[in-house]
C-alpha cells in the first residue's frame, strides 16, 4: 500500500504554500481526513529548532550541525505527528521533507549524500513519502517572488548556493522518478494543481470521489 504521506519540495518562492492550500481545500471538499505539517517545525520541540536554524544571527553553522538540527526536528515530527496520523489512516501533507536535506545540505552545502540518506532513514523510521511534488522555479523568479519579504538565514545564503540546491532537486527528481513529480512552477497555478490532483487520484484510488 502506497504511503499516504505527500511532500512538497522546491526552493523558496516556488509556490509550495499555494499548492498546499489548494490541496487542503480539495481534500476538505471530499471529506478526506488529513493533517498539514511543515519542516522544520510541526511540534513544540521542532519549532524551537526551526527558530535556531532560520535565525540570521546564527551565521556560522557547520554543515554537520545544520544537518543534525534539521534531522532532529524531523525525527520529532515523525514520532509525534506524522506516524500517528498515518497509522490512523489520514493523509499527511508535508511542506518539505527528506529531499530538502539532500538538496540543501547535500548538494548545497556539499555534505556526503550517502551519509545524509542514512541519517534521513534513521530520522523517519520508514515514513517515506508515497508521492512528492517538486515545484521548480529558476533563481531569478525565486528572488523576484520573494521581494519585499525579509529573507531568513537559509534564503539569504546567496545565488550560488540556491543554484546548487535547485540543481540538486532536479537530480533527485531523476533518481527518484517513481516518487518525485517535477512540475514547472511558472505555469498557471490551476494547471499545476490539476496535474497534482490527477497524479494523486491515479495513485490513491479512494480520492476518485
Amino acid at each position: 500500500m502506497t504511503s499516504r504521506l505527500i511532500s512538497f519540495e522546491g526552493i523558496d518562492g516556488s509556490g509550495k504554500s499555494t499548492q498546499i492550500d489548494l490541496l487542503s481545500a480539495w481534500l476538505t471538499e471530499r471529506n478526506i481526513e488529513f493533517v498539514i505539517v511543515r519542516e522544520p517545525g510541526g511540534t513544540s520541540i521542532s519549532e524551537r529548532i526551526r527558530d535556531i536554524l532560520l535565525d540570521k544571527q546564527n551565521l556560522f553553522f557547520s554543515g554537520e550541525s545544520e544537518s543534525f538540527l534539521f534531522l532532529s526536528a524531523r525525527a520529532q515530527l515523525v514520532s509525534e505527528v506524522i506516524r500517528p496520523a498515518l497509522e490512523s489512516g489520514k493523509f499527511v501533507i508535508c511542506d518539505r521533507f527528506i529531499d530538502s536535506t539532500l538538496a540543501y545540505q547535500g548538494y548545497g552545502r556539499g555534505m556526503d549524500l550517502s551519509q545524509l540518506e542514512a541519517m534521513n532513514n534513521m530520522a523517519i523510521g520508514g515514513c517515506v513519502p508515497g508521492q512528492t511534488f517538486l515545484l521548480d522555479v529558476d533563481i531569478e523568479n525565486s528572488i523576484q517572488r520573494r521581494s519585499g519579504n525579509e529573507d531568513d538565514r537559509m534564503e539569504s545564503a546567496g545565488v550560488k548556493f540556491l543554484s546548487k540546491v535547485r540543481e540538486g532537486y532536479i537530480q533527485l527528481s531523476t533518481q527518484f522518478s517513481n516518487r518525485i513529480n517535477l512540475l514547472d512552477s511558472t505555469e498557471v497555478k490551476s494547471s499545476i494543481f490539476n496535474k497534482i490532483t490527477t497524479q494523486l487520484c491515479r495513485v490513491y484510488g479512494d480520492l476518485n470521489v
